[in-house]
């Protein structure tokens, strides 16, 4: 199946299943068409070939960054608790064609965060329970690389859940931050 169709495919399927569910872990909580491509364009442009994702859902954004990494040779680590959308997920990187460049990780991120590389990640992409992203923050600055991107999603459409976190990041130094109005809310934060 060709991706920009799949992509499609997956955008109708978020709308319809996110209008028709009333529990926040029922959803799918896709990003926009607009940040999927502010992703893309930003994994091209810093040539980002290591990208760890925080939070697939059912793999719509995965599959952005997972086509911008194919054209580098390099690989998204992302991490995902539930596992009917783990499967949804693994389903969907197999109808793309782009398994290869995806490693999916089942867990809490809490959890696995500790685990992975030190400076491993040339861009690391956040969607997840903003709730557990202070607590995440340690370990965050730990996996970015030198000059490596954060992108965190929902930082305008869910300000009052951030904005502590935020300001701490504003605060910290060594990172340059800015807040781009794309889809929901791209809050970018680059280390120096």
């Amino acid at each position: 199946m060709a991706l920009e169709q799949l992509k499609r495919e997956l955008e109708r399927f978020g709308e319809q299943n996110d209008g028709a569910q009333h529990s926040r872990g029922s959803k799918m909580l896709n990003i926009t068409r607009d940040t999927g491509e502010l992703l893309a364009v930003l994994v091209q442009t810093r040539g980002a070939q290591a990208v760890l994702e925080i939070g697939t859902s059912n793999g719509y954004s995965t599959l952005w960054l997972a086509e911008a990494v194919k054209r580098l040779g390099g690989r998204v680590t992302t991490i995902e608790l539930d596992e009917g959308k783990r499967t949804m997920a693994a389903t969907n990187f197999e109808r793309a064609g782009l398994t290869p460049w995806i490693e999916q990780l089942a867990g809490d991120a809490g959890s696995l965060l500790p685990c992975l590389p030190t400076a491993g990640y040339q861009l690391i992409f956040l969607d997840s329970d903003r709730l557990h992203y202070q607590a995440w923050w340690p370990e965050i600055q730990r996996l970015l690389a030198p000059r490596g991107l954060l992108v965190v999603d929902n930082a305008i459409s869910h300000e009052d859940e951030m904005r502590e976190w935020m300001a701490q990041v504003w605060r910290a130094p060594d990172f340059l931050t800015s807040l781009v109005p794309v889809g929901k809310g791209e809050f970018l934060v680059v280390r120096c």
